[in-house]
C-alpha cells in the first residue's frame, strides 16, 4: 500500500506545473479518489489540496528567487492565469508576495517533499464490526460547523447547547434504529477537508426512512455497509485521535474503503479532558481483488 502511495505522490509531483490530476493518482494508488483524499490528510496531517499548494509554491519560490523569469511567466509556469491569482497563492504559503521575495533577506517557507513510510504501531488494538444496515433516516436538528482538527468545535458545541428539551425528548422518542440514542452526523462539504471548511452538523437520532417530523431536519441515509469502531478516553482527543488511526491503521490493514456519506458519532459529551465512551461509524466498502488497502 505505501508503495503505491508514493508513486502516487510521484505522479503528482510531476505534475504541479500544470492542473494536478488527483483521479489518475487515486488510480495509481488503487483506491477511490474520495479514500485516496482521506487516507492522504490523515497519514500526512494535512489535506491534499493544502499539499500540493504547498509544493507548488516551494518550487515557484525558488524561480522567483532565481530571478530568470519574469514574475508573470513563473505564474503561468505553474497554472495561475494572472498575477494576482499566484501573487495570493504566493503570499498564503510564504507570508509575502512574490515581488516582496526577490528582495535580500525574505524569509520563505519549504514544504519539503513527501513520502510514506513504514513506522512500527499498532500495539495498541482497535475494537471494531462490521454492519450492513438497510436505508435510514436521521431526524434532528442541524448546523453548519466548521472543522476543527483538534480541541472542541465550539460552534457544534453551541449547537447541541441550543436544543431544548421537548426538542430531546421527541427524538429520543423517534429513535427506533441502530445506533440507538442522541447522535450525531456529519457530512463533509468539501472533500480538502481543511481546518475551518464548513460541515452539515445533525443533533438527533436514528429513525425508519418513511418517518416525517416537521420541526425536525431530515437526513436520508442509504443502505450500505459501516465499520463500527468502539473507543474509551478523555474527550474530545480520544475522538479525534480515533479517526486518524481508522485512516492511518485500520484501513492499511483491512480490505475495506471509505465511502461517501455521514460519519455517526454517539458520545457522552463532558469535561474537556475526563474519560468518556463513544462509537464511531464510518460508511466503508469492501476492495476489490489487490485494488485493497
Amino acid at each position: 500500500m505505501l508503495e503505491r502511495l508514493n508513486e502516487a505522490l510521484d505522479h503528482l509531483e510531476a505534475g504541479l506545473d500544470r492542473e494536478v490530476d488527483v483521479a489518475e493518482a487515486a488510480r495509481i494508488a488503487a483506491v477511490s479518489e474520495y479514500h485516496f483524499r482521506r487516507l492522504f490528510s490523515a497519514l500526512a496531517g494535512m489535506p491534499l489540496p493544502v499539499y500540493v499548494r504547498r509544493r507548488r509554491m516551494t518550487l515557484a519560490a525558488a524561480e522567483v528567487l532565481a530571478g530568470e523569469r519574469t514574475l508573470l511567466d513563473v505564474a503561468v509556469r505553474y497554472g495561475y492565469g494572472s498575477g494576482e491569482a499566484f501573487a495570493r497563492a504566493f503570499r498564503s504559503v510564504h507570508g509575502i508576495g512574490p515581488g516582496e521575495a526577490r528582495r535580500a533577506g525574505a524569509l520563505l517557507t519549504a514544504q519539503p517533499r513527501m513520502s510514506f513510510r513504514v513506522v512500527v504501531e499498532g500495539s495498541t488494538t482497535m475494537r471494531y464490526r462490521i454492519v450492513e444496515k438497510e436505508a435510514f433516516r436521521v431526524l434532528g436538528r442541524k448546523a453548519r460547523v466548521p472543522l476543527v482538527h483538534e480541541g472542541v468545535n465550539e460552534v457544534a458545541a453551541a449547537h447541541l447547547e441550543s436544543l431544548d428539551e421537548q426538542a430531546i425528548v421527541r427524538m429520543k422518542e423517534l429513535g427506533t434504529r441502530e445506533p440507538e440514542g442522541i447522535l450525531s452526523a456529519a457530512v463533509y462539504l468539501t472533500d480538502g477537508r481543511e481546518e475551518g471548511d464548513g460541515a452539515d452538523y445533525w443533533i438527533g437520532v436514528a429513525t425508519g426512512p418513511e418517518t416525517v417530523v416537521e420541526e425536525l431536519d431530515a437526513l436520508d441515509v442509504p443502505s450500505g455497509t459501516w465499520a463500527v469502531f468502539d473507543n474509551d478516553g478523555p474527550y474530545p482527543a480520544a475522538l479525534q485521535q480515533l479517526w486518524r488511526d481508522v485512516f492511518t491503521q485500520w484501513f492499511p490493514s483491512n480490505p475495506y474503503t471509505s465511502r461517501p456519506g455521514p460519519e455517526l458519532l454517539l458520545t457522552q459529551p463532558v469535561e474537556l479532558g475526563k474519560e468518556t465512551h463513544s462509537q464511531l461509524w464510518i460508511p466503508v466498502e469492501r476492495s476489490s481483488g489487490d485494488a485493497g488497502v
